[in-house]
């Protein structure tokens, strides 16, 4: 009785040790930064506003502008970056490819890259004078090079071109893990029944890595949702803040310009709300019972 009090003290400490650090750098900041909200200015000067921070973010068109370009990144880089990392995964997790550990390592790669540094190389690659308009003008694509970073469209593409290139291997081996899991059987009983590879994917693969699908959908939503170095280094949130994003406004609004603590933070958790909208309705289109 004593060794089975003992061991479960020991259990109530370490979890106490860790509901304390994660109170104390998680929790806590949180809270802070949610009275902050209610607060205008800076330093001393900081004064209760109530609501007004709020009201003011509804009201505030460049708020707007950045909630949008978050969105429009969200929709359509989320999805398009999980279907890549799939098929990546089902492709090199076929027993017959050779060099399988050089190409799992080539497209994992681009993850461990430092984000600053990828996104000066696209910066340089997409500029008017850069390799990518070099080579589209030597194919004949296109007849006179295009503004990627000055065209509020083609700026967009940029961006969602290199958060898919940057994080598509990173979710790829997720996939990759869940489908060694499968036993091959499965697809063999599945090929003798007559079922075809697309079949296969559609009724095997996918059910098989439902939890995973929904697991990469919600982390990457999240991450889309603070998106910041892209469009920084990038593109600067330009032109005409048609690729900022609401971490980049928050940026701007602490130190860019007349810092302004309180309205920052209430602009911060738009981001807390719509990652808890988000991600319950992935749960809830994912089926959170399995």
């Amino acid at each position: 009785m004593n060794l089975r009090v003992s061991k479960s003290l020991i259990g109530w400490i370490f979890i106490l040790l860790a509901t304390i650090l994660i109170s104390l750098f998680y929790f806590y900041p949180m809270l802070q930064a949610f009275i902050l909200s209610f607060k205008s200015g800076m330093g001393a000067s900081l004064q209760f506003v109530g609501l007004d921070n709020y009201i003011r973010l509804f009201n505030d068109p460049v708020a707007l502008i950045a909630i949008r370009n978050t969105f429009i990144y969200l929709i359509f880089q989320v999805p398009l970056m999980i279907i890549i990392a799939m098929f990546f995964s089902v492709l090199l997790n076929s027993p017959n490819l050779k060099f399988k550990g050089f190409f799992r390592t080539a497209i994992f790669l681009p993850s461990v890259i430092s984000l600053v540094a990828y996104s000066v190389i696209f910066k340089y690659l997409f500029s008017t004078d850069g390799l990518v308009n070099e080579f589209l003008l030597s194919i004949s694509i296109i007849s006179e090079p295009i503004e990627w970073l000055m065209d509020p469209f083609w700026a967009k593409v940029v961006i969602i071109i290199a958060i898919t290139w940057r994080w598509t291997g990173y979710n790829m081996i997720f996939y990759l893990a869940g489908l060694q899991n499968v036993d091959h059987s499965v697809y063999e009983a599945a090929r003798i029944d007559g079922a075809n590879v697309v079949q296969q994917f559609f009724y095997i693969t996918i059910p098989m890595l439902k939890p995973i699908i929904l697991f990469t959908a919600i982390t990457s939503t999240i991450g889309t949702l603070q998106l910041f170095d892209e469009p920084m280094n990038i593109t600067m949130g330009g032109p005409g803040n048609e690729t900022l994003t609401i971490s980049q406004y928050i940026y701007n609004l602490s130190f860019e310009y007349t810092p302004d603590f309180g309205y920052a933070a209430a602009v911060s958790f738009i981001i807390v709300v719509l990652t808890v909208i988000f991600s319950i309705i992935q749960f809830k289109l994912g089926g959170e019972r399995d």
